[in-house]
């Protein structure tokens, strides 16, 4: 069992991660702190470089964060491609390949592949909802991995199931959509196509954030906004906001759990998302 030596005051964090970030779609980082079942949002933070990021995960001090990005690799992916089969060494590998060497590896293990199986996955996708991490397209999650990981490793933090680090720090792999799907089922609340921004949208993160502040989730915590912060959340239609807000209830809740919440045996090489 991975312990939590995290106490009930330690900052919290969300972070909606882009793979290649800019003025228009930077990370974005939710801060908060947990009081009982509250949450109060204390703040958003963006930033337009990954340098930036970096250097703020690299910072001393005191969090624990729920990432949206993947941490691992599906185990059947890594031996089919004979890729090292322990997690350090794996990360090692991988983040050195490049965005067109990965593309490449996945596209042709896709290929020797049927039809509606192409893609493997975690165990945890399956109770998360979540896109298998080899997918390079829609979203690019194979690509969030090999900029966002490098990042934690780099900052020393801790990545419990996977690798030792800063207690004081320590990241989990959040995943929004799997308690957005909670409230909302298969509405979607947000779009970067400024087309897609439509009215229906805008009502869906209505209701995804009166759940929220009402704590109608299995999460079992209500959100705490100002009228200021509720109506930044409303209206960003791109959702990344929402989604660091997501992501830093899912870090909430596994704060006051024994080993974070996470199951007692996580595979070394896929790890596991938070709340799943």
């Amino acid at each position: 069992m991975h312990s939590s030596p995290i106490d009930s005051n330690t900052p919290l964090l969300g972070v909606d991660f882009s793979s290649a970030p800019t003025r228009r779609k930077p990370v974005t980082v939710a801060q908060g702190r947990l009081q009982g079942q509250v949450l109060r949002l204390d703040g958003v933070l963006s930033f337009d470089t990954l340098l930036g990021f970096g250097g703020f995960l690299a910072a001393p001090g005191e969090w624990l964060g729920g990432f949206d990005f993947p941490f691992g690799l599906p185990r059947e992916l890594v031996l089919a491609l004979d890729w090292p089969q322990s997690w350090p060494a794996l990360m090692a590998h991988y983040t050195a390949l490049s965005r067109a060497e990965i593309r490449d590896a996945f596209a042709g293990f896709c290929a020797a592949r049927p039809v509606g199986g192409k893609f493997a996955h975690r165990a945890c996708d399956g109770p998360a909802g979540s896109s298998p991490s080899m997918k390079w397209v829609n979203p690019p999650v194979a690509f969030m991995l090999h900029a966002g990981v490098p990042l934690l490793l780099r900052a020393g933090v801790k990545l419990p199931g996977l690798q030792a680090g800063d207690p004081k720090r320590v990241a989990l792999e959040a995943y929004p959509g799997l308690l957005a799907r909670e409230i909302l089922g298969r509405r979607s609340y947000k779009s970067d196509d400024k087309a897609k921004q439509t009215p229906e949208r805008l009502i869906a993160r209505k209701d995804l954030i009166d759940a929220l502040e009402q704590g109608r989730t299995r999460l079992e915590l209500r959100l705490k906004l100002s009228h200021a912060q509720r109506d930044s959340l409303v209206d960003d239609a791109s959702g990344d906001r929402l989604d660091a807000v997501l992501c830093l209830l899912q870090a909430a809740w596994a704060q006051g759990r024994p080993g974070y919440g996470l199951p007692a045996l996580i595979d070394p090489l896929e790890g596991w998302i938070v709340s799943a």
